[in-house]
């Protein structure tokens, strides 16, 4: 996983090595239950599109 990070940094000119946090701020107003649902949606499945399991209840850290 490191070299996701070391990737990362070479992207950006203002990091020497590596990088773990994205660098803008786009706050999303969770104005509805539907966009709430949307966001939780979208990060239980960010492990399964990575490709790290194959069922998002499968993370570890999941609160399925």
């Amino acid at each position: 996983m490191l070299w996701l990070f070391e990737r990362a940094g070479l992207k950006s000119s203002n990091v020497t090595r590596s990088q773990f946090w994205q660098h803008n701020n786009k706050p999303i107003e969770l104005w509805s239950t539907e966009v709430i649902e949307q966001k939780a949606d979208y990060l239980h499945d960010n492990p399964v599109v990575a490709g790290f399991v194959n069922e998002a209840w499968h993370w570890k850290y999941s609160l399925l």
